[in-house]
């Protein structure tokens, strides 16, 4: 699934590539929508595209007249740009530009989502200003959770995601298992300050190695979460646990708080 700094860089390269587009044509086929097919061509047909920025773990497209599309690729979306034709298999959205650019989303699982006008989340966004140590520290208090899960909550913090989650843990040198009740104040202000760390560190590594990317997820750089790594830049070995479908990453340089 893409995370966080892969989505910075669609954004980016999308809003290069589309931005002053008008749309002739929308098509979404979903499997679950509030929001009937009408509606979307309604809002969005004949509308300059201003913009593609990221919330959380989506893409939102801002259109002149005020409205925006949201989608969320979930695990196995892509995103593909074609010129006339377009051949992608397992379309869950097509935008035909009037140029004759189009961009579809497709998820052969049938999983990925578009919206229209999304709500505004109400959790803070991992790299937004509103994510403060204070907001942090509030979060943390109290709680049972471990630490791993509440990071990946997106109503506590959004776009944070289990491959980004394992490598931030690490860089502040928390257990992924710690009860985030129980870590200590200085830890804290390790993970605070590892968050923003780990995600700008890691965009500007897609950037430099994928500088036109708008799909997939680029992991061979991350230094704990990767199949290819045995040991950490510290030497310990990588370790790894299954749980729920998800495989987390880490190693004995993590102190646990239970």
């Amino acid at each position: 699934m893409p995370e966080l700094p892969d989505l910075q860089v669609f954004s980016s390269n999308l809003t290069r590539l589309l931005s002053g587009k008008t749309l002739q044509r929308i098509t979404v086929k979903l499997k679950r929508s509030a929001t009937p097919a009408a509606a979307f061509k309604k809002a969005l047909e004949k509308q300059e595209l201003e913009q593609v920025y990221r919330e959380g773990k989506e893409l939102h497209f801002s259109f002149r007249n005020g409205a925006v599309l949201g989608m969320h690729l979930m695990l196995r979306g892509q995103l593909h740009l074609f010129g006339e034709k377009t051949n992608a298999k397992h379309a869950i959205a097509t935008l035909l530009f009037t140029d004759g650019d189009a961009l579809v989303l497709s998820d052969y699982q049938g999983l990925a989502t578009a919206a229209l006008n999304p709500p505004h989340a109400e959790a803070p966004d991992a790299l937004s200003a509103d994510f403060t140590r204070a907001y942090l520290r509030q979060q943390l208090s109290g709680s049972r959770a471990k630490i791993k899960q509440l990071l990946l909550n997106q109503k506590v913090v959004r776009g944070i995601g289990n491959a980004y989650a394992d490598e931030i843990l690490w860089k502040a040198r928390i257990s992924p298992f710690s009860i985030a009740g129980k870590i200590p104040p200085a830890a804290v202000q390790k993970l605070a300050r590892a968050i923003p760390k780990v995600l700008k560190t890691a965009e500007k590594q897609i950037r430099k190695s994928h500088p036109g990317i708008i799909s997939g997820e680029v992991r061979d750089f991350l230094l704990i979460h990767n199949q290819h790594q045995t040991h950490s830049p510290g030497g310990a070995a990588i370790e790894h646990k299954s749980s729920g479908g998800r495989k987390t990453y880490y190693t004995r340089e993590q102190e646990l708080f239970l």
